[in-house]
């Protein structure tokens, strides 16, 4: 039985107004620019306010001149190019002026989110949606270039030609007229603003369902082997036609309403259009009004309904915006719970690049309910190599994220040549390790690129060094385009042990005192691994190693080996010392050699 899905809307979320004070400062930049916009904004509305003026006088003088020769002087018309042409202008250059302090108050704010973001903890990242995170990113910034564009230069300009109009109407003819053109524009706001609040359901609708259907449709894409796998084309595209069929009626909806939203606008407009055009008709009979009177008062008409025709978009979008850019700063407003302390010291290392590391009874839970390591303490002098092993979540991987103050104990201490962690700066801190993961992730680009991230100052030949230390070059040689070879989204283009060395030459690279390899030989070969294993044992002469590992057979000839089971350290000693122990590592040992044994002896049958 197919899964029932309901679809229904986010609830609607009100936009705050405030969001506007949060961009003054991205203005100041530019306030010349900005009080120079607004002076051609002015301009260009008093010259466009001007046109029905000048084309009355042009249409009384032909009026008068009916009975002889038809002489407009030629000053009118050229008056009334010239304004035409201003009000466009001056507006073209207004845009062209305010665009540099948009597109740098964009710029401005994308940077700070973006470090900002690079700044938070590991635990947001892991609970985020990228998708969605990017997506955040992306319509904040779009929305501060429309909330500047429109919001200035459509809504308030518009507001202050309705005011120029309302004068000059009540100034020239009455008070009737004026009060006329005021009411049709408010009634015509009203209206706009009512429908567009009630039709903002479907338009969200209609958007929650195009982001699901591409979801869906990205989701399926991407584990394409998996669908392929399991003979499911059939059922992916089921599914897809469900989330279209939903975004279909949601569409339909949307257009209708929108519909009524138009033939309503147009209906007012017409209305409004049609009871000056009698009241000036009436005046013009009755003698006290001339035709370019008639005209004119048409002219103003219509040039204040063109852009209020659009002022049901542009209330939605701007409303829209709003809640887009403060979700934007919202993510400034999150702060990382990993900080550094205002007396942070550098970290300096005197004499030799080795460091030494120490945990001091620490303690720490992802979850209040799940200690994961529980009063560990042990100690890695300069020069060593440590390995820590055991079984699959006993908190081998936590104590590299507690080293790298992705998080920080409950309790306990950890230490750098006796230095806290805490007290250190946590750049010079970071700088300081070397990391493999186990799930290593690289950048969609080239080879090159990868192994030059962990020094981009680095030239080539170090480039290459790093890559034939980590076994690579042999692999690199076979590959048409070399060290420029792309290897495709999260590195898929390559297996999982290329994917493993390119990341150890990266880290080699960098240099650091410390080298950390979580896991970092379980994707290799057996002959990859042996070579691995054995340039880390030279690397181990002049860095601290600390080896995470599951598999025992790579950790043999560790200085020591930690045995971590249930967040505890339960046992710690060599290779051979431990085994003389028969207690839980060589049960392990055991236990693996077992699994060894199954693996390689041939199948009965």
């Amino acid at each position: 039985m197919r899964p029932n899905h309901s679809f229904t809307a986010d609830p609607e979320i009100k936009p705050n107004w405030r969001v506007l004070l949060s961009l003054a400062p991205y203005l100041r930049e530019f306030k010349g620019r900005v009080v120079l916009s607004f002076l051609f904004l002015i301009s260009a509305k008093v010259a466009g306010v001007a046109m029905p003026w000048v084309l009355k006088l042009i249409v009384d003088d032909l009026d008068l001149s009916k009975s002889a020769a038809v002489v407009v002087p030629v000053f009118l018309l050229l008056g009334y190019g010239l304004l035409r042409f201003a009000s466009v202008f001056l507006g073209e250059l207004r845009d062209a002026i305010f665009a540099r302090v948009t597109e740098r108050a964009m710029r401005r704010v994308g940077l700070e989110v973006f470090r900002h973001l690079h700044v938070l903890d590991l635990d947001f990242h892991l609970s985020r949606k990228t998708g969605g995170l990017s997506r955040d990113i992306e319509r904040g910034t779009s929305g501060i270039s429309f909330l500047l564009r429109f919001l200035l230069f459509n809504i308030i300009p518009t507001l202050f030609e309705l005011v120029l109009v309302a004068i000059i109407l009540f100034k020239q003819f009455s008070v009737a007229y004026c009060l006329t053109v005021v009411v049709a524009v408010l009634i015509y706001i009203l209206f706009s603003v009512v429908i567009t609040e009630w039709r903002t359901k479907f338009v969200r609708e209609a958007n929650e369902q195009d982001n699901r259907s591409n979801t869906r449709a990205v989701d399926s894409l991407l584990n394409y082997e998996t669908v392929k796998y399991f003979n499911n084309e059939e059922y992916e595209a089921e599914e897809y036609d469900q989330h279209l069929s939903a975004w279909e009626k949601s569409r339909l909806k949307n257009r209708l309403s929108l519909a009524a939203l138009n033939s309503g606008q147009a209906l007012i407009i017409a209305a409004s259009v049609t009871a000056m055009m009698i009241m000036a008709a009436q005046g013009v009979a009755a003698g006290e009004m001339t035709l370019g009177d008639f005209v004119m008062i048409n002219a103003y008409m219509i040039q204040l309904f063109i852009p209020l025709n659009f002022l049901g978009f542009v209330y939605r979008e701007i409303r829209q915006s709003l809640i887009n850019v403060e979700r934007m700063f919202d993510l400034l407003r999150v702060r990382p719970k990993i900080t550094e302390s205002s007396q942070s010291n550098p970290f300096l290392i005197k004499g030799s690049r080795s460091v030494a590391l120490e945990f001091r009874d620490v303690s720490f839970a992802y979850h209040p309910d799940r200690l994961i390591l529980r009063d560990v303490s042990f100690s890695v002098a300069p020069g060593q190599k440590i390995a820590i092993v055991g079984a699959s979540g006993a908190g081998k991987s936590t104590i590299a994220k507690l080293l790298f103050r992705f998080y920080d104990p409950d309790s306990g201490g950890i230490y750098l040549n006796g230095e806290n962690i805490r007290d250190i700066a946590l750049n010079d801190l970071r700088r300081q390790f070397g990391v493999v993961p186990q799930d290593t992730v690289l950048f969609n680009d080239t080879i090159y690129y990868n192994i030059a991230y962990g020094n981009p100052s680095a030239d080539e030949s170090q480039v290459r060094r790093a890559a034939e230390a980590a076994h690579l070059q042999d692999f690199i040689n076979q590959l048409p385009k070399k060290y420029d070879t792309m290897v495709g989204e999260r590195g898929l283009k390559v297996s999982g042990g290329e994917k493993q060395r390119i990341a150890i030459a990266r880290v080699l690279l960098k240099n650091p005192p410390v080298l950390l390899f979580d896991e970092a030989t379980s994707a290799l070969d057996t002959e990859a691994e042996r070579v691995i294993s054995a340039a880390l044992d030279e690397l181990a002469e002049r860095h601290t190693v600390l080896v995470i590992a599951h598999r025992l057979s790579t950790v043999m000839n560790a200085d020591r080996i930690l045995v971590l089971h249930q967040g505890q350290v339960v046992e710690q000693g060599t290779h051979t010392e431990l085994l003389a122990l028969r207690g839980y590592y060589w049960s392990l040992w055991q236990h693996q050699r077992d699994d060894q044994s199954r693996k390689s002896s041939p199948e009965e049958g």
